[in-house]
């Protein structure tokens, strides 16, 4: 469990800004684009992922510390999460939601005896994480291990995602003709500030007749984003393919289009499936959100297992792929199968990917131009074969700069500042690190 200690008491008498529960309300005819100032004193908690029994893996769990944004963008400041940070409720690494001032941490822990439980923390800086009392559990609806994303509506609503028994049509009697295989999709609604679930719904999913009698199907949801009207979701979608012959998955196949499920909200009705035409990997991201809404009202997605290299796409307001955009990161940075781990919009048209490339585990970032549909590799972060991006959640947003936690596998890194609008890259705080772990994060 969270822990605290005498940081508490220090941190409080140096004036920094106190913790509030409380949010602000939202509806749907307000725009609910993010407000990435960050207030005087704001915390930022930096998360660092323990290895289990391979270096890398992050199987260990996690250790979160906050330090003030001031500090954080210190180079001065040394930060030792492994050694006096607190360790996160997960069974595995966790994924981590924190409140637009920094202050509340939300978690949903994920697998173990746990899996599942919603929890709240107040973040008071050092490892005091204050937890509060009432705790919620979704596993009986959306799994032990749900995927799942704080919406940007004042830090209102978390949306947790799952597909469960993915069976063919004719699993009980083979005699009938196939015509697909499906799985029941769950999309859960969580109350962040009441701590319960405020509605869910579950139901089939069905792809086009001639997609399902070929064996597609959506095997995993994940990313959900609120539009900016607000009265829709967007959901990302890993594919699958089964044999209709055998009912065997299949390692390859001739994929579809890159598809977004689309559901009413907040009734969490009537699911319909966008397809864009520029890509064909999948939009579920891994342990972050890949789906981001910009102040013009569109949502950028990148893509991941894409037979031609990750690439950014666009959906309008009005819910539908812009099949006239497309940044192919593969032909932007003259590299071969991009894989892009996750990224964040910063503003002004402007995003960071976190990436690899071809056969090689190495992580390298990437700035986003959306305005011009161009990307370029940042330089400034280490270039090490042993930087790992893949288990990577977490960015602070300030304006126009971003922070990102940056360090080889088991090596000791620091908090890179990228300032979105020059491309220049600031030196923050050190980060000291532990043989096997690496960080995930700034929160």
């Amino acid at each position: 469990m969270f822990i605290t200690n005498s940081l508490k008491s220090r941190f409080l008498q140096l004036g920094l800004v106190a913790v509030t529960l409380s949010a602000v309300s939202c509806n749907s005819e307000e725009d609910i684009t993010p407000d990435t100032e960050v207030e005087a004193g704001r915390w930022v908690t930096i998360a660092g992922a323990v290895m289990g029994e391979n270096p890398g893996d992050g199987n260990g769990g996690t250790q979160i510390y906050a330090v003030s944004y001031e500090d954080a963008i210190d180079p001065e400041t040394e930060i030792n999460v492994f050694d006096n940070g607190a360790p996160v409720k997960s069974n595995r690494t966790a994924r981590l939601q924190v409140s637009e001032d920094g202050n509340t941490l939300f978690n949903i822990a994920y697998a173990g005896e746990n899996g599942g439980e919603y929890s709240k923390f107040a973040v008071e800086g050092g490892s005091s994480y204050m937890q509060e009392d009432v705790t919620v559990n979704i596993s009986q609806y959306a799994g032990t291990a749900p995927r799942w994303s704080k919406l940007y509506n004042g830090d209102q609503n978390g949306i947790a995602v799952n597909v469960a028994n993915i069976t063919a049509n004719n699993a009980e009697d083979e005699t009938i003709p196939y015509q697909y295989h499906r799985g029941i999709a769950t999309i859960l609604d969580l109350d962040l500030q009441n701590t319960l679930i405020q509605d869910y719904k579950q139901y089939e999913i069905p792809l086009t007749a001639e997609e399902e009698l070929a064996g597609h199907c959506i095997f995993r949801l994940d990313a959900p984003v609120l539009n900016q009207a607000g009265d829709k979701l967007l959901i990302g979608t890993w594919m699958r393919k089964y044999d209709p012959a055998t009912g065997d998955s299949e390692s390859e196949w001739e994929r579809l289009g890159t598809k977004t499920v689309v559901v009413d909200y907040p009734s969490l009705e009537n699911p319909t499936i966008i397809t864009s035409t520029q890509a064909n990997g999948d939009c579920s991201g891994y342990r972050s959100n890949v789906n981001q809404l910009a102040e013009d009202g569109y949502i950028y997605q990148s893509t991941n297992r894409d037979t031609n290299g990750s690439h950014i796409l666009r959906i309008t307001p009005n819910n539908e792929y812009d099949n006239s955009f497309s940044i192919s990161l593969d032909e932007a940075l003259g590299l071969t199968d991009v894989y892009v781990d996750t990224w964040k919009y910063v503003n002004n048209g402007i995003g960071y990917a976190l990436i690899r490339h071809g056969e090689s585990d190495q992580g390298y970032i990437v700035r986003l131009d959306l305005n011009q549909q161009t990307a370029a590799l940042v330089d400034g972060i280490p270039d090490d074969a042993d930087v790992r991006f893949n288990q990577y959640q977490g960015f602070v947003v300030n304006e126009n700069d971003l922070l990102v936690t940056v360090s080889p596998l088991g090596k000791n890194g620091n908090i890179y500042v990228l300032h979105s609008q020059t491309g220049e890259v600031s030196v923050g705080a050190k980060l000291v690190n532990q043989p096997g772990n690496h960080f995930i994060g700034a929160f």
